[in-house]
């Protein structure tokens, strides 16, 4: 049953999102898709409930308990993310706003980036292991909590890993590519088709007198 209702949870997130994104820009009702993006939350609220029932009746702590701590975490870290990047785009698309700025690529500027979204990994991990550490305490000695709480070792090392992979980009910082020498961009330009010949205008005084409407020496004799 937890595991259905995790399913169920996901999909209603991404339900909920669209039809919020859509009343708010589509049909012109920012107060109701605001309300609708608002849900989001309640399902999680929904989600937890079940759990803490689940165990009150005497259901084993299990792996789906554990898993179901940290969805709810992760939604907790990420989901705000998701969701103001799906609504940056579609304000952008349909409510006629300037495109969303894009996260940095480059130096450092992207390592601090990838920082921020590093602590919403470590957000998440302390919201499944405090969720996980209550469920335990819900339990009691009598139960048995040991699934409960490897599920914390799960969460913090999903935290590690995403750290290490933060990291590097301060570490080895990722170049932005080279722009091609001014020299080379001449070179270009002057082979570019369509463009005016390079080869410089000559002379007025080297083209023919007829080309350029001077009378010839031996006419202005005759004259």
């Amino acid at each position: 049953m937890i595991v259905t209702l995790i399913v169920v949870c996901e999909v209603g997130f991404w339900v909920l999102l669209a039809a919020g994104l859509a009343t708010r820009y589509l049909l012109k009702m920012p107060r109701t898709g605001l309300a609708l993006l608002l849900c989001e939350p309640l399902l999680e609220v929904l989600l937890l409930v079940v759990t803490a029932i689940d165990l009150k009746n005497g259901a084993d702590p299990s792996w789906r308990h554990g898993l179901a701590a940290l969805y709810i975490g992760y939604t907790v870290g990420h989901g705000h993310r998701t969701v103001k990047w799906l609504d940056g785009h579609a304000a952008h698309r349909f409510g006629g706003a300037p495109p969303p700025v894009k996260p940095p690529r480059y130096g450092m500027a992207r390592a601090r980036h990838e920082g921020t979204v590093w602590l919403g990994s470590v957000t998440a991990a302390a919201v499944a292991s405090g969720l996980l550490l209550l469920a335990a305490w819900y339990v009691g000695d009598d139960g048995n909590t040991e699934s409960l709480r490897s599920w914390i070792f799960v969460a913090w090392r999903a935290a590690g890993i995403h750290g290490l992979i933060a990291l590097s980009y301060a570490i080895w910082p990722k170049k932005a590519p080279k722009e091609a020498p001014e020299h080379d961009l001449g070179k270009t330009r002057e082979k570019a088709p369509g463009k005016a010949s390079a080869v410089p205008a000559r002379d007025p005084e080297d083209v023919p007198d007829l080309l350029v409407g001077r009378p010839r020496e031996d006419e202005e004799q005759v004259r």
